[in-house]
């Protein structure tokens, strides 16, 4: 794989200056998260309403500020609102329009969103894609969900109409869990910016807690990542930061022989491993095409589906 180091550096150096707080996206080393910044540069480029869909914790709002500094809007404000408090009359001047101007807006957990203030974000989206780029003085939405939306829908809790408006443009982000390659790097950079911020040193990781990062499951992806970096910098104690997280992780199962390693098992981890690599550098080239991924492959795309959720990206990409 070469080098990392430069990718380390470029993942620090392109941290999003963000307010105080505030998340900020690392790009990451891997192939799926360097095929996200891909269509975020994409998405950059226009004034469409975007749906980001990840886990809770795994950067939606990242993600929104990320689209928002590459954009033709980034000297304008970036604001991100919680959808569950959210009135109608924050939302409205009073002359029948929105209040939403200029800049982005992120809007965050939309399935909260009551349905007057569906009603109220509508006079915001734009109609048709070929109507021409939206004026500067119109907020340009980019919403998050960790929820189905479309069961949201069913349920009558999400306007049907204001659903298909927003969803036009959705881009998955995938969850921490298949793509720990970029863990290292990720948290590296948030325990750079925690030794800032409690003006200490950047603590030194050991060889067993490295291998506990990859050895854990991250249900709460990246916040519970920066918790664990903030935990590590905070204590100055390893044992102590990590003790929690030890427990969690389950213990190796080495069977009934003492220890001993299957040669068939270890091949068989090894070629899902390699098979994991080329599907994903695969997609990448094909901008998570994935018909076109599956003829280059040489497989059926109903088995590339399957190989996809194998490895926990079924749901990743853009549509």
């Amino acid at each position: 794989m070469g080098n990392i180091l430069p990718d380390l550096e470029k993942a620090n150096s392109t941290a999003l200056r963000a307010e105080q707080g505030a998340p900020a996206f690392v790009e990451g080393v891997g192939p799926t998260m360097r095929a996200v910044d891909v269509i975020i540069r994409e998405l950059a480029q226009s004034d469409v309403p975007v749906l980001v869909l990840a886990e809770r914790g795994a950067g939606k709002q990242a993600t929104a500020q990320r689209i928002h500094e590459m954009s033709r809007r980034k000297a304008q404000p970036f604001r991100a609102l919680t959808c569950g408090t959210l009135m109608p009359e924050n939302l409205s001047t009073g002359k029948g329009e929105t209040g939403l101007n200029g800049g982005t807006v992120f809007l965050e957990e939309l399935a909260d969103l009551s349905l007057d203030c569906q009603a109220h974000l509508l006079r915001a989206l734009p109609r048709t894609e070929g109507s021409g780029p939206m004026p500067a003085d119109r907020a340009r939405l980019v919403c998050g969900s960790a929820r189905d939306l479309e069961v949201e829908v069913k349920a009558g809790r999400l306007r049907e109409d204001f659903y298909y408006r927003i969803s036009s443009v959705c881009l998955r982000l995938p969850p921490l869990r298949p793509r720990k390659e970029d863990i290292p790097f990720l948290m590296d950079h948030f325990l750079r910016k925690y030794a800032r911020d409690f003006q200490r040193a950047v603590p030194p990781l050991s060889a067993e807690t490295q291998q506990l990062l990859q050895d854990y499951s991250w249900p709460g992806n990246l916040r519970e990542l920066e918790d664990a970096a903030r935990a590590l910098v905070a204590l100055g104690d390893e044992t102590i930061a990590m003790a929690g997280l030890r427990t969690l992780v389950p213990k190796p199962d080495h069977g009934v022989n003492g220890g001993r390693v299957s040669l068939k098992q270890a091949a068989r981890a090894a070629s899902r491993a390699v098979e994991k690599e080329l599907i994903l550098k695969v997609l990448t080239r094909t901008r998570w095409n994935r018909r076109r991924a599956a003829e280059e492959l040489q497989i059926s795309y109903k088995a590339l589906l399957y190989k996809l959720k194998q490895i926990g990206c079924s749901e990743y990409g853009a549509s």
